[in-house]
């Protein structure tokens, strides 16, 4: 079967075509082309300020944390799952300068009788933890609570999800529209270990988890964790891979925690950039949804995205597309490979904030360049060939 037709066979679009054609009509805020949505100060109503909100989540990277749990009983995992649901919010917000305060609400649905209040207590604990370690790099977030509700008719295992929000100057916001023709591009990537995290990261994210999960693990675990499996999936598509959670691999981690590596946050790298070099900002994309196709939504018309010095792919990506034969052009439209956030600047301010990368152990370089062009396209070129998109 063709990778693309189990992709959808598993109910899942890397584009999200039919979540943008639902939002089509909707009021796109005061800047469009910012990364988040961002709203006039409807609270302070100061025509100086602005207000930002995002939701966000884990997605089923949860399931995979349920698994693991089982298999091995080791709780940390949890606290992996929450930081996945803060991240995802945290780094869209700072694509348009958000630099906070922020404050974050948890939206928890369970199945109680399969996760007990253990489990929750490691989330909500975990995130706790993860705002103290954000305050020791300058980044203030307030915990407000949220809500965990036990809804075992609507959730099979467990969903975690947060919203956040902030309040700030219009005049710090950051759009794409200032990208212009002879900008470049700097990637950061994904992978590895950050001066800030406690162990090596596989750069997975929480993107195409869905996808990693089913191509990667082995077919044992539809049959061991059926609560795990929409049940309605064809067999051909649920979990075709070789790996069990606990097998080794070429990197620190097992196969299982692998898969599970926390999204990385690049809030403290992101904080120091936009203090020495905000003026010099033209464009912050965080590759999140769309992979290295995600700048799409958010170029402005007349230009050619070049990407043809990425990062080398760390193995995670390889051993799913080894696993699934998915096209490499399906890959960097799914998945981050190894560059999670990207900037667009100019080329004397780039190399100073690869520097300010190297500072906090991040690997970054310059990948592209922006180009005039009739139409708006990205062309990757690279290790594994060249795409047009």
């Amino acid at each position: 079967m063709n990778p693309q037709d189990r992709y959808a066979l598993r109910g899942v679009s890397a584009q999200k075509e039919e979540v943008h054609k639902a939002v089509a009509d909707l009021d796109k805020g005061l800047f469009p082309k910012a990364f988040c949505k961002i709203y006039p100060d409807f609270w302070g109503n100061d025509p100086d300020f602005c207000n930002i909100m995002h939701a966000d989540g884990a997605g089923t990277k949860s399931i995979l944390a349920y698994m693991y749990w089982k298999e091995t009983g080791d709780l940390s995992v949890w606290k992996g799952i929450a930081i996945d649901s803060i991240v995802m919010n945290t780094d869209d917000m700072l694509c348009v300068g958000a630099v906070g305060p922020y404050t974050y609400s948890s939206t928890i649905g369970r199945n109680k009788h399969l996760v007990p209040g253990e489990v929750i207590a490691e989330v909500i604990n975990g995130s706790q933890s993860f705002f103290n370690t954000l305050g020791e790099y300058g980044i203030d977030v307030h915990f407000m609570g949220g809500e965990t509700a036990d809804v075992g008719d609507v959730v099979r295992t467990i969903i975690v999800d947060g919203t956040m929000a902030c309040r700030m100057p219009r005049r710090k916001i950051i759009t794409t529209d200032n990208i212009v023709p002879g900008n470049v591009i700097v990637s950061f990537a994904s992978f590895g270990q950050a001066i800030y995290e406690t162990e090596y990261n596989s750069g997975i994210g929480s993107n195409g988890l869905t996808s990693a999960r089913h191509e990667l693990l082995h077919h044992d675990y539809a049959t061991k964790y059926p609560e795990s499996v929409d049940p309605n999936l064809p067999k051909e598509v649920v979990y075709n891979g070789i790996y069990h959670l606990t097998d080794k691999t070429e990197t620190p981690l097992d196969a299982g925690k692998m898969i599970l590596s926390p999204t990385r946050t690049y809030a403290p790298l992101l904080l120091k950039i936009l203090d020495k070099h905000f003026d010099k900002i033209n464009g912050i994309i965080h590759c999140s949804g769309g992979g290295q196709t995600k700048c799409m939504h958010y170029m402005p018309q007349g230009l050619r995205v070049v990407k043809n010095n990425l990062i080398s792919a760390p193995p995670i990506f390889r051993m799913i597309q080894k696993a699934a034969g998915t096209d490499w052009r399906e890959m960097y439209q799914v998945f981050n490979m190894g560059q999670r956030l990207e900037i667009f600047t100019d080329e004397a301010t780039a190399n100073e904030l690869i520097q300010i990368a190297q500072d906090f152990k991040i690997d970054a370089q310059i990948s592209g360049r922006v180009e005039a062009a009739p139409k708006n396209e990205l062309i990757i070129e690279g290790e594994f060939g060249t795409y047009t998109y």
